[in-house]
């Protein structure tokens, strides 16, 4: 055949089967056999073989699997991933909506479905899926486009028209109960452990190294957003209906999987609806969302650090289990935080078998009562982390010993001690006690820490129980020498990948490192404001508690434990080695403030901007000492207006006499 021939024969059998694909996968209403459809599929993969240069990465053929990957690069959210608000309550659903009416108004709600599965997020270009980026910590995620390739309720290029010519998808990547059901069943024929839930099992698949194997699984999608700069409407629900029409798989409103409503009694209707009927679905959902559908008012209301105003879950009460407690095992974390965690005998719970469940804190263990041996009730808090709520006392041994929170560190002997207004026991023999030693070496080494290669949990406790670690600083001290020494199945090349991953660790931006140490109450978000706040960790560890309270989202609480952190000797002689073995210990300038122009500025970004794009004026905002709000108050000091503005929000701006003003303005205040 020759080449041009070819091309217009690729081009049709790539069009052919999308469209078949989508009619099976998404619609459940096949056109052809499987027969009739794997022959075209040979065809096209015969004609892809023969001419390499005409196969594109979105070709049907690579629904099957391409080569194996190589680790998973991490990469920026455009728009970032934010977690919702959850709440059990239906008096928290009528506060919602009040919250949501008090400040803009009667507005109209969607409602959907809340799939138990692993968030995604899918990049389109020109009507092709260019990246397929897990949720990640929000702000960034890997990069698993090889294997959402594979998903074939997710398309690869887009039908019809009215897509924008670039924008994100965002939705859940889960397992179906029939196929989770088949895949168990296959590995229980073959002998091997089964899975412990759907979710779990979509989340290992996708970090699958070989997408032939991912691809084997039967992964299943469904979108529940559209992000992007020109979507075709401003309603959330009628988006999800075009992205239908372009190929996705959204929620059904003919199957009630997603429906509007004008009130909480509408909302609470449909969510009544699914408690009733959840069982009866195809995939596992734990509860139902409630979004704004208006976008120009989901922009007004604004988003908090870590969730939007405009949207929140309701989450259905958790299965229950009781079994009978084995035994209270006390747990030292790496802050020294002592946990009690009830030893269970095994229970079947919401899809999983439970062993152990936490106990939290000594004032739980005397609110249960505990005594051993005692039948207690289980269930998953936000039906993830198994916990004990209650116990059925009718049925407790006559004469069982209760159960006791202890005086002295299990692990060290230390006197456990308990800070004014906390409910944690803490062990203070930080750079003594071993399973503190480690657990801040553990986290330390992790993906979004340092991201160490070569270095997990069993390896830290060997190099601990060896002698070659006692803190973080270290590991710098590691060589491949003394790794080997250690004998116990080392080999050179693994030795090396350990030395080379802390090679590599030293490139790590400040604020990881930072979040890296393990300070009490400082997490990722907290320790990037620190960082670009302070902007060096020598200035970081000379601030006054005043000036450590003048970074955004520094309490009280965070400050304390900034001072105590730093004022520990060895605390400052491990900062001290880190610093000397090269770990960077200065913000880059770049992402710090760059001016204090728009100092004590509370600033509103909204619509579409010519130099900028959203995220670069926000950025442009914050390096010069402003602070971008999601919503417009009294407090607001500015709005920056786009193409496309709201007209609630600048009504919002003219009623409260905020000065509304454009890019070139905003430019002109930071150059000026």
């Amino acid at each position: 055949m020759e080449k041009s021939s070819a091309e217009r024969r690729i081009a049709e059998l790539s069009r052919e089967l999308e469209l078949h694909n989508h009619r099976y996968y998404v619609l459940a209403r096949p056109s052809i056999t499987d027969r009739e459809f794997d022959a075209m599929l040979k065809e096209l993969e015969a004609l892809e073989q023969e001419f390499p240069d005409l196969a594109s990465p979105n070709s049907p053929t690579q629904r099957v699997g391409g080569d194996i990957t190589k680790g998973f690069p991490t990469v920026p959210h455009r728009y970032p991933m934010l977690s919702l608000g959850n709440t059990y309550s239906r008096e928290e659903v009528e506060e919602f909506v009040g919250r949501v009416e008090k400040a803009i108004g009667p507005t109209r709600f969607s409602m959907e479905l809340k799939y138990d599965g692993v968030a995604i997020s899918l990049s389109y270009r020109n009507g092709e899926l260019v990246r397929g980026v897990t949720r990640g910590d929000g702000e960034k995620g890997e990069d698993i486009t090889a294997n959402v390739r594979t998903i074939r309720s997710i398309p690869l290029r887009l039908q019809g028209d009215g897509w924008p010519a670039e924008f994100e998808a965002r939705g859940e990547v889960i397992f179906t109960k029939q196929q989770f059901d088949k895949l168990n069943a296959k590995r229980e024929r073959e002998g091997e452990e089964l899975y412990a839930n759907p979710r779990n099992t979509a989340a290992g698949t996708l970090k699958q190294q070989d997408p032939k194997e991912v691809a084997k699984r039967g992964l299943d999608s469904f979108m529940y957003s559209l992000q992007g700069e020109a979507l075709p409407t401003r309603s959330h629900f009628d988006n999800l209906m075009r992205a239908q029409q372009w190929g996705f798989k959204t929620p059904d409103p003919a199957r009630r999987f997603i429906e509007r409503a004008n009130d909480a009694a509408g909302i609470m209707a449909f969510i009544d609806h699914w408690g009733e009927h959840r069982n009866e679905l195809e995939m596992i959902i734990d509860g139902v969302v409630v979004k704004v559908d208006d976008l120009d008012v989901q922009e007004e209301l604004g988003l908090t650090a870590k969730s939007p105003r405009w949207a929140m879950a309701y989450k259905y009460a958790p299965e229950q289990a009781v079994t009978k407690l084995l035994g209270v095992a006390f747990q030292v974390g790496r802050t020294g935080a002592v946990t009690p965690v009830a030893e269970l005998d095994p229970v079947q719970l919401a899809g999983t078998t439970v062993k152990r469940a936490s106990l939290f804190n000594a004032d739980q263990l005397d609110r249960l009562d505990l005594h051993q041996g005692d039948m207690v009730r289980v269930e998953k808090a936000g039906e993830i982390i198994p916990q004990v709520v209650g116990v059925e006392l009718a049925k407790r041994v006559h004469g069982a010993h209760r159960v006791r929170f202890p005086h002295q560190c299990p692990e060290c002997g230390t006197a456990l001690i308990r800070l004014d207004g906390e409910a944690q026991h803490y062990c203070p023999n930080e750079h003594g006690c071993p399973p503190q030693i480690t657990r801040r070496i553990e986290h330390f080494v992790s993906r979004r820490a340092m991201d160490i290669d070569g270095l997990g949990a069993e390896t830290v406790q060997e190099f601990h129980d060896a002698g070659l670690i006692r803190d973080v600083a270290d590991l710098y001290e590691l060589t491949v020498e003394r790794i080997l020494a250690l004998g116990k199945g080392w080999k050179e090349k693994s030795a090396e990948k350990v030395i080379a991953g802390l090679a590599r660790s030293k490139q790590v931006p400040f604020e990881r490192v930072l979040f890296a140490l393990g300070i009490r109450h400082v997490g990722e978000t907290v320790a990037k404001k620190i960082a670009r706040g302070a902007m060096s960790m020598e200035r970081l560890m000379a601030m006054s508690r005043e000036e450590l309270l003048g970074i955004e989202e520094v309490g009280e609480v965070i400050a304390e434990s900034l001072i105590d952190f730093f004022a520990v000797p060895g605390n400052q002689r491990i900062v001290g080695r880190l610093a000397r073995h090269g770990l960077r210990m200065e913000q880059d300038a770049s992402e710090g403030p760059a001016s204090d122009k728009l100092k004590g500025l509370s600033i509103v970004v909204s619509g579409v901007f010519r130099n900028f794009s959203r995220d670069g004026i926000k950025e442009a905002i914050e390096r010069n000492g402003g602070k971008v709000s999601g919503s417009i108050s009294s407090k607001t000091s500015y709005v920056v207006a786009g193409e496309g503005m709201g007209p609630a929000k600048r009504a919002k701006a003219v009623e409260l006499k905020v000065p509304v003003i454009d890019e070139d303005e905003l430019t002109r205040m930071i150059e000026g």
